[in-house]
């Protein structure tokens, strides 16, 4: 420092100046200049609340990538680490529902959400094997979410409308009004540290321990554990805003409330789905390279001419859902009913494995030794054509001459031209 302030003619100041100089700076903005987020929220003012007088009055949703690794059903080998769509009751902190997939968040992430949160989860819980009771189902009357895309879809806010359910976005730049959910995956993420394969939230705190190589539940387990923790030790357990159990706080009001239900399971299903446009031709439905066909479309094919809306389900590519100009949904299926079901992201992975293996495939030395033979070839052409032009305008021209009207260059005008009768 006083080495250059020597050097640009300037009197170095006391160390003590400077770090009057730098205690001025307020504290957010220093924190904000250097990254550390711990104190930018512990410095920042949250007037805001957020809050519910009852029952699925208002849920919140979001998603996370969970901290752990999961592995191959059959292989055991590590495939990469989860997304988890959690659901929570703001006036009794009961998870409504949750989601746990390997596709990043998306429509259908938070379609089989909803239909987990509003549905009885009796049979879902004994699928898994779980005795524990999880009496949470309805439709909220607000559901409370973030600025993501798969939030501010087509298909979402119809979906919301369609079941009478309102959409509240959070306010841009106010994560505290999230707080509740954020808390909750905070928990969620807590107890998944435990398991074999967590990466942590801290590399700081990983160390030397390798994810990968410790890596030992499939997806199906580590949902069943998050499953457990929901409904065996976070709903029974005191919550630190209630100073009581989630789930007594539930069993105390859920009389309150008139249990709304969707009143088609399947509708409610389908107007969460993403959706294409797709126009019905005589051989049925063209989507992502495979086609699809039902008796039920043989009387709108060549009779309708608008596109038809379709709903698909990337998990699986076997069917998808078509409406039909009267508004009413039909499942169609594969063409080829030999096919297997996959999922969209294999068919997207088979189709660019077979346009890699096809451009391998291509000869581009022929290709262009074509070209140049093409080129060479049109040339030729043109030089035939315009030769053969120049060659005929010629010969127009002497033709001219010899009859006596040929080019007027070289006449003396000055001088009479005899005609024929004066040589007599």
């Amino acid at each position: 420092m006083q080495t250059k302030c020597l050097a640009a003619g300037f009197k170095a100041p006391n160390w003590r100046t400077i770090k009057n100089r730098l205690e001025s700076i307020d504290l957010q903005r220093r924190a904000k200049r250097r990254g550390e987020t711990s104190i930018v929220k512990a410095t920042t003012p949250t007037p805001g609340e957020l809050g519910a007088s009852q029952p699925l009055e208002l849920v919140q949703v979001d998603h996370t990538r969970a901290d752990i690794i999961v592995v191959d059903e059959e292989t055991r080998e590590p495939i990469g680490r989860p997304w988890l769509t959690l659901a929570i009751d703001v006036f009794s902190r009961m998870v409504t529902g949750f989601y746990l997939t390997m596709d990043a968040p998306s429509r259908l992430s938070v379609s089989l959400c909803l239909l987990h949160s509003v549905f009885d989860k009796s049979a879902w819980l004994k699928d898994r094997e779980i005795d524990e009771l999880w009496p949470v189902a309805g439709l909220p009357a607000v559901l409370h979410v973030d600025n993501g895309p798969e939030f501010r879809s087509r298909a979402f806010i119809r979906g919301c409308e369609d079941a009478g359910m309102n959409i509240q976005w959070r306010p841009c730049r106010t994560p505290h009004y999230g707080g509740h959910i954020e808390r909750l995956i905070g928990t969620q993420m807590g107890a998944v540290h435990l398991l074999p394969g967590s990466t942590s939230s801290n590399i700081a705190e990983r160390g030397e321990y390798d994810p990968k190589l410790n890596a030992a539940l499939t997806l199906r387990e580590v949902e069943r554990y998050i499953a457990l923790e929901i409904v065996g030790s976070y709903h029974q357990s005191i919550h630190s805003s209630l100073c009581r159990p989630p789930i007594a706080v539930w069993r105390e009001r859920e009389g309150d409330i008139p249990l709304r239900l969707p009143h088609d399971r399947m509708r409610f299903w389908l107007t969460f789905l993403p959706e294409e446009e797709r126009t019905l031709r005589p051989d049925g439905i063209h989507l992502f390279n495979l086609r699809y066909w039902s008796s039920a479309l043989s009387a709108d094919v060549g009779r309708t001419k608008r596109r038809l809306l379709v709903k698909y389900d990337p998990r699986d590519m076997s069917r998808i859902f078509i409406r039909r100009p009267s508004g009413n949904f039909i499942e169609a299926r594969y063409a080829d009913v030999t096919l297997p079901s996959v999922t969209l992201r294999e068919a997207l992975t088979a189709r660019r494995a077979l346009l890699a293996q096809g451009r391998r495939e291509v000869d581009m030395r022929s290709i262009i030794r074509t070209a140049m033979a093409q080129r060479e070839l049109v040339d030729d052409a043109k030089r035939k054509t315009n030769a053969s032009r120049r060659g005929k305008a010629a010969g127009s021209k002497s033709k001219g001459d010899r009859n006596g009207w040929g080019s007027l260059r070289g006449v003396d005008s000055r001088q009479p031209v005899p005609f024929v009768e004066d040589s007599d």
